[in-house]
């Protein structure tokens, strides 16, 4: 029989029910690393703060955000802590006697090593003067033996011929964001400094001319509205299939990215990432996007794109296509992109195609309550606007009148509205043949983005143009009577089937607009292409611009 070595950290103990691992991490005690080492510990503290708790009954508010039961390394201390907290939660007292109840109730005093030992650790200290370094010591134990784990798992993996290299990355980085986002606490702040921390920005607004305190979307509109896409903000854009959801937030990404040279990042769950750049492509040369889709495209049509598309490949712009995304693949490749690219908008295309936590029990609508909260949440920790496009459901399809979404109608979950900083519903009344709206104007090509709610700003509705054959949205004014579908621009537009970087057919050159874009140029023939600086900017893109795609 071979030699084993003596788990010395296993005792005999009545009261502990025989021969057994006191800590939190049973198979943790039984891993030889090859060190010959006890995991990280610090019972005597551990005994310290629960006999605080019992002793001082405001002990238990100067920890209850740094210890959970697992922080403790013994399991007896890791039920005695529940003890203590399920009291607290139940608002009864926390002593000697009526923890020792709870255990008794719960059926774990004697697991415990009975009344004398949960005394025992009461008589062990005076106080609870140093309780909050204490369980600071004791939680970071907790994290080092958190660590040993994971590393010892990869360790083992990392050993087998079978492993995926690349999935062990994975699991790898997600593994070890769980342990740091545990660990995760932001304190109070005093009036003085958070008031501070306002006046600061005010003087940021008062010194920004165009008005905007986020990330502008470009639609002039919508921009004045809601002053830009705002940090730490959940936006919902939800819409019925077919209304524009992908081409409204592909446009809106390629405004801040292009225009305002600001890095976003979307994750695409429905579509590949060539297809949504063909998209990016066809908005931004002006080329059908059925062309593109086919790749029959005319010569002078060549020319157009590859002029046209300078400066979107210079955009900072990050696209991952990854399938069936879930919430902690997602916290940590953000986390990354952040960390790299200073990213400044995260867009989710779309949140019923992402996984939740897959916790035992939960159904489908709690798996997305789980999902808008995490979002919420990353916004908050990344510091920037996340834009999740969400389904309606078909509620919408079966009221009668004009069918415009209402915030009943989000799909599967009424927490959606409730993380949500803002809602927004994008409806186009020309898909259900509606052909005029109440005032006897026309609806063709109008896209109506619903801001049904709005926590830091009024609601209103915003019309937009939306051009089909370039997937995109831009200004109301921006387009008018378009180039029928099909057809090429007409030859008296002189200069858009050889572009160069000087004036276009006897335009003026045009310089950099704000958010909307240009006003449009007097169309000649009548026929009007977009906006104008886009053509006078030809060849004078910087050559050291990083290409993200």
């Amino acid at each position: 029989m071979e030699n084993a070595r003596p788990n010395q950290h296993l005792r005999k103990n009545p009261g502990f029910g025989g021969t057994r691992s006191q800590s939190g991490n049973g198979w943790l005690d039984r891993l030889d690393t090859g060190l010959g080492k006890l995991p990280p510990q610090a019972t005597d503290l551990e005994m310290a703060v629960l006999g605080a708790l019992m002793i001082e009954k405001d002990a238990l508010s100067a920890v209850i955000d740094i210890l959970k039961p697992e922080s403790f390394y013994k399991e007896a201390h890791q039920r005695i802590y529940s003890a203590i907290l399920s009291l607290f939660q139940n608002s009864e007292p926390i002593d000697l006697l009526t923890v020792t109840q709870q255990l008794r109730k719960t059926g774990e005093l004697e697991f415990v090593g009975g009344a004398g030992y949960v005394s025992e650790l009461t008589i062990k200290v005076n106080s609870a003067a140093n309780i909050e370094y204490h369980s600071r010591v004791i939680s970071e134990h907790s994290l080092k033996r958190a660590m040993i784990t994971m590393a010892s798992t990869i360790l083992r993996d990392a050993y087998e011929d079978t492993t995926d290299v690349f999935q062990l990355l994975d699991q790898t980085e997600q593994s070890l964001f769980r342990i740091s986002e545990s660990n995760i606490k932001k304190n109070y702040a005093d009036m003085g400094t958070i008031v501070r921390q306002a006046l600061n920005e005010l003087e940021i607004k008062k010194n920004n001319k165009d008005g905007l305190t986020g990330i502008p979307s470009g639609f002039s509109a919508l921009d004045r509205l809601t002053s830009g896409w705002q940090p730490t903000e959940l936006v919902i854009l939800a819409a019925r299939p077919a209304m524009g959801k992908t081409a409204f937030v592909v446009s809106a990404l390629r405004n801040a990215a292009v225009d305002f040279g600001q890095p976003v990042a979307i994750f695409s769950l429905e579509m590949s990432a060539v297809q949504l750049v063909n998209r990016l492509i066809s908005a931004e040369a002006e080329i059908d996007s059925e062309k593109i889709k086919k790749g029959n495209l005319a010569p002078h049509e060549w020319t157009q794109l590859h002029h046209k598309i300078q400066r979107l490949t210079e955009a900072p712009i990050f696209i991952d296509d990854t399938p069936a995304l879930s919430i902690l693949e997602l916290r940590a490749k953000c986390r990354r992109l952040k960390a790299q690219h200073d990213i400044q908008m995260v867009v989710i295309d779309y949140l019923q195609l992402m996984q939740g936590d897959n916790s035992k029990g939960s159904n489908r609508e709690q798996e997305i309550a789980s999902i808008s909260r995490a979002l919420k949440n990353l916004a908050k920790e990344l510091n920037v606007p996340v834009i999740a496009l969400s389904q309606l459901s078909r509620a919408v399809e079966t009221r009668g009148g004009d069918k415009k979404p209402q915030l009943s109608d989000l799909r599967e979950s009424g927490s959606i509205e409730q993380d949500a900083d803002m809602v927004m519903f994008l409806y186009r009344p020309e898909y259900y043949n509606i052909t005029q709206d109440e005032a006897g104007n026309s609806t063709a090509g109008i896209g109506e983005v619903i801001v049904a709610k709005n926590r830091s700003g009024s609601l209103d509705t915003i019309q937009l143009r939306f051009v089909n054959r370039f997937t995109k949205f831009c200004d109301l004014d921006t387009y008018f009577d378009p180039v029928p579908q099909g057809q090429g621009f007409p030859s008296n537009v002189t200069g858009l089937s050889s572009f160069d970087s000087g004036p276009v057919g006897g335009f003026p050159p045009v310089g950099p607009s704000g958010p909307g874009g240009m006003p449009p140029i007097p169309p000649t023939g009548g026929t009007l292409r977009s906006r104008a600086n886009d053509l006078s900017n030809f060849g004078n893109a910087d050559p050291n611009q990083q290409t993200p795609f």
